[in-house]
């Protein structure tokens, strides 16, 4: 397998953010009480993630060692702030309720780890393929966790109900669901990695 190609699928698969790395756990149990809010939470971190990659790769030899971190805050605070005031003004719904957890990606474990691990040490494009797939590994991990959350706790998928809501458990969409649906979620994986 290429570089590249490994790179890429990394996220994704061996090194899945959620359910392998277990990362980024606070948006993921807060923000997942519906398959769209995992979703959305996703492809706002997916866009940090890859944007900042790319920038900390690029300015990787001309950041001092001693403001490091502090200059990789300053490079994921942009994005996030930008991810944040577009969402506020194209998507309201999904913003409001989503709220605090958008400008918490600057603190995102996954964020600023690859940025550390991968984007200072890898060229442009491989910091780019590494963002995307630590990204999309964290948004179908979210939209997974949300749709499986809103499906067992309302009926419904994408809001689309799929059996009547007198059926459903409640706890699903509550915090104590988060935990338990992840809990089993991260136990699929592990069984399938084993294999």
């Amino acid at each position: 397998m290429s570089n590249a190609l490994k790179t890429f699928t990394n996220g994704i698969l061996k090194e899945n953010p959620t359910f392998v790395l277990v990362l980024g756990m606070c948006p993921t149990l807060a923000t997942t009480t519906s398959a769209i809010n995992g979703m959305s939470m996703g492809l706002a971190t997916l866009f940090v993630l890859v944007c900042s990659n790319i920038v900390i790769s690029l300015l990787k030899n001309l950041i001092p060692d001693k403001v490091r971190i502090p200059a990789f805050i300053v490079v994921i605070a942009t994005f996030v702030t930008l991810v944040q005031l577009l969402m506020q003004a194209y998507l309201p719904a999904i913003y409001d309720v989503l709220g605090l957890f958008i400008p918490l990606i600057v603190v995102n474990c996954i964020v600023l780890g690859r940025a550390e691990a991968f984007a200072a040490k890898n060229s442009v494009g491989l910091s780019a393929l590494d963002g995307i797939g630590m990204g999309l590994g964290f948004t179908l991990a979210l939209t997974l966790l949300g749709a499986i959350r809103e499906l067992l706790g309302t009926g419904a998928i994408f809001g689309w109900q799929v059996y009547n809501d007198s059926f459903a458990a409640l706890i699903f969409v509550l915090a104590p669901g988060a935990f338990i649906a992840l809990a089993y979620m991260m136990a699929v994986v592990n069984k399938l990695q084993k294999k």
